[in-house]
């Protein structure tokens, strides 16, 4: 979900890169044959397709290997994209914590921001110190410095500023504590778009975290974690996309971008919408942390070129939220779970982009304050989640 500011600076990327000279050299695709049904990849151990229903059972059946039979059911935290209105996902958080009452989460997935977010989010409380550090940094106002850069690469603005936030706040630490976790039965899921595939990809972060704790792997499952990061929160347009190499020779490198394009939020695989887990599996609470408005604001269109585009683009980016929303109620009241989302309040003004230290303060301190009274979160009915009929 990109707000109204966020979103014109995404169409100005798109028109300024119809005559931009930046590009990745990649082979022409009347040269490379490519297959409905690529082969394995080393790679693919850490993840798998969304739409996929052969992987995403694989997944889960191995997940149920490990969890208690007996347990109450499964804890979700979901968190979406936004860009730099992850902040106020963040100081919820923080907020949620001081308060009390705080789950520790079976599961915790993350999307764009979300995905920044997700570790912190996933390690618990404990990490909250890191969390907040990370979203009011100063040096995330670095983000969105030097545009123009379309003239020389095939983004807005480069990922130099990204990663190194990224590089900053992960590192091998992080990724042993992760570890800890997941060999416990906990699952830590992010989110990227496969654009060669047109995939939604789902990233086991705690299976790469396991991986970096065999003799002389952690430099590699470093590297591959924080690719993931920076893939899943690279805005098409406005920063790069990240090339994954697959890990086989034959294998050309894999164009990835922010999971946002496929998916607002992760809750359960795409193709496994109709599913009715039982036992182990069952959902219990679930929650949603909405890095952005989701509702629907009344206004006049300037009758221009860029506030036409720009208005239908957020219009929407939040119509696909709701019915993504819908469809995890339906989900949620299949299963005889809970759903509650959290979304910033209109009247917020807040803007995707806005990564200056005062705007991403002031999104974190409403955040907190919301965690904190315990008045964040709203169950999820449907009637309050479709906007209201209105005048034709």
């Amino acid at each position: 979900m990109r707000p109204r500011k966020g979103a014109t600076w995404m169409i100005l990327a798109a028109t300024f890169g119809l005559v931009a000279c930046g590009s990745i050299s990649r082979p022409s695709a009347d040269l490379v044959e490519l297959s409905a049904s690529p082969a394995p990849t080393p790679l693919d151990a850490f993840r798998f397709i969304a739409t996929d229903p052969v992987g995403s059972t694989a997944f889960l059946e191995s997940w149920r290997a490990q969890r208690d039979p007996e347990s109450d059911g499964v804890n979700v935290l979901a968190v979406s994209g936004g860009g730099a209105n992850g902040a106020f996902g963040a100081g919820l958080l923080v907020g949620w914590s001081e308060a009390g009452g705080r789950p520790a989460f079976d599961i915790v997935t993350g999307v764009s921001t979300g995905a920044l977010m997700a570790p912190f989010a996933y390690l618990g409380p404990e990490w909250d110190d890191q969390l907040m550090r990370a979203y009011t940094d100063p040096d995330a106002a670095r983000l969105t410095e030097g545009q123009w850069g379309l003239l020389r690469r095939p983004s807005l603005y480069s990922d130099r500023s990204l990663r190194a936030l990224v590089g900053k706040y992960v590192d091998s630490p992080l990724l042993r504590a992760i570890a800890v976790e997941h060999r416990a039965g906990r699952r830590l899921l992010m989110a990227t778009t496969n654009l060669d595939a047109q995939e939604e990809v789902i990233w086991d972060m705690g299976a790469i975290a396991l991986a970096g704790q065999a003799p002389g792997q952690a430099p590699a499952a470093l590297a591959l974690f924080r690719n993931v990061m920076v893939a899943s929160a690279s805005i098409p347009g406005v920063f790069p996309p990240v090339m994954m190499d697959p890990g086989s020779v034959d294998d050309l490198a894999e164009m990835h971008v922010d999971g946002g394009v496929t998916t607002p939020f992760v809750l359960a695989p795409a193709t496994m919408s109709f599913w009715e887990p039982k036992g182990a599996l069952a959902p219990a609470d679930l929650y949603v942390i909405i890095n952005g408005e989701i509702e629907a604001r009344r206004t006049i269109t300037k009758g221009a070129t860029l506030p036409i585009l720009m208005r239908s683009f957020d219009t929407m980016s939040k119509a696909d939220l709701r019915a993504h929303l819908l469809a995890s109620v339906a989900f949620a009241e299949r299963n005889g779970a809970t759903l509650r989302y959290a979304a910033i309040p209109t009247e917020l003004g807040a803007d995707s982009l806005a990564f200056d230290t005062e705007s991403r303060g002031r999104l974190f301190a409403a955040g907190r304050a919301a965690g904190l009274a315990g008045t964040a979160f709203r169950e999820a009915i449907p009637e309050e989640i479709s906007p209201p009929a209105g005048r034709p």
